[in-house]
């Protein structure tokens, strides 16, 4: 729990500061010491007495105290915390952490720190969206930092989207579920997860694939880590920074992908195959690109080896196989074919909409296993969808 921990809480400029008293008063009914570093710019939304009054400790701003001349220790602050969380975490934040800036306590005292550090992004939907906001959060989450993905609504700026800080609740559920994770059947479990496409080459310049991000994958494997298992995950060509505490091989082709799976599969408890892969290839790569010209191009294709039933018919007792589905008629029964076809335990029917699916945030998902039983998932970010297939899979697959 959070009695006795302390949590060290970064404020920056922004509309969403006004919710940090509740964050603090939510951690220290719970028993949590808790500190706070404002920057100056956030002080025009939320008063430093204020959050002096709910943490009982004086709210940190500048490198040296203003009435008393003491120097606020950024290293011991960074040496004192448990935990390190930064609410709201607006761009230019973000942009100087991924730079390695220190131009004030805040920033300091997070690149001192020891401990486990999370951000919460808070910005207008235009600024979440912009490429370098994008970037520079993949970055901070492949060197480790946590990122509690903003909700979608209604913005500061009237307009409605994604950009709103996750709120107090559910950054104090995070560091709550932290540090008392539940005692699930995925704990030391070595557990392999495969993401994304696969791209199958024409030529060297163009290839087949398909629209998947991995984002679904690369959600499931997070969501493992968080439950203790140690993960593997396997990565078609994707965007998406796969978690950093994990094993990780990035592969291109299916053929690339079966032979990564085949060596990892060996030494796993279990594969979840969230990927997409191309059911089929072209015969011939030709070696040099193939120069347009009035005729028509036709490519012979031949068929991709089927990576999850391969490995499915391998498996051991002790071994279970967990697929996806992705069907656009006929949904339910294809996904019970595939089921039966290939040797699963579970297997998970994606819904395809303009809110589900590939290059989405959202999704939708029905889970079918061996003996009959499916469930339903209502429409949710992929994260929430991750925490509805585990929490499924650790009843059925280990009852």
């Amino acid at each position: 729990m959070l009695k006795h921990k302390k949590i060290l809480i970064g404020v920056t400029g922004g509309i969403a500061a006004y919710k940090l008293p509740l964050f603090v008063r939510l951690l220290k009914k719970a028993g949590a010491q808790v500190q706070v570093i404002c920057t100056p710019s956030a002080l025009q939304f939320v008063t430093a007495e204020t959050l002096s009054v709910v943490s009982e400790n004086p709210t940190l701003v500048h490198f040296f105290d203003e009435k008393t001349g003491m120097w606020n220790h950024h290293v011991e602050l960074g040496l004192w915390a448990d935990a390190f969380i930064i609410a709201p975490c607006g761009a230019n934040t973000i942009a100087k952490m991924v730079q390695g800036e220190c131009n004030n306590l805040l920033l300091t005292t997070y690149l001192s720190a020891r401990c486990p550090v999370w951000i919460a992004p808070a910005m207008d939907l235009d600024m979440f969206l912009q490429p370098s906001v994008v970037q520079n959060i993949e970055t901070l989450k492949s060197r480790g930092v946590y990122v509690i993905d903003a909700e979608s609504g209604q913005l500061a700026s009237g307009l409605e989207g994604k950009g709103r800080m996750a709120e107090p609740e559910t950054l104090f559920n995070t560091l709550e579920y932290f540090f008392n994770p539940p005692n699930t059947h995925w704990k030391h479990k070595n557990i392999l997860v495969t993401a994304g496409p696969t791209f199958e080459s024409i030529d060297p310049v163009r290839f087949i694939g398909n629209h998947s991000s991995g984002k679904m994958g690369i959600c499931i494997a997070e969501r493992l880590i968080q439950l203790g298992a140690n993960v593997h995950i396997v990565l078609g060509p994707s965007h998406e920074t796969p978690p950093a505490n994990c094993k990780f091989t990035r592969v291109t082709s299916a053929q690339d992908m079966l032979e990564a799976c085949e060596t990892a599969f060996e030494y796993s408890d279990g594969l979840i195959m969230a990927a997409a892969v191309a059911d089929y290839r072209p015969k011939t790569i030709h070696p040099s690109k193939i120069k347009k010209d009035d005729a028509e191009l036709t490519i012979e294709l031949v068929k991709n080896p089927d990576i999850l039933k391969t490995l499915s018919l391998k498996k051991t007792e002790k071994q279970f196989c967990v697929g996806f589905a992705l069907e656009t008629n006929n949904q339910e029964e294809y996904a019970r074919k595939k089921l039966n076809e290939k040797n699963l335990d579970a297997i998970i029917l994606n819904s395809v909409s303009s809110q589900t699916g590939f290059q989405t945030d959202t999704n939708q998902v029905t889970i079918f296993d061996k003996s009959g039983k499916h469930i339903d998932s209502t429409i949710q970010s992929k994260e929430e969808i991750a925490v509805f297939i585990l929490d499924t899979l650790n009843s059925w697959i280990f009852e």
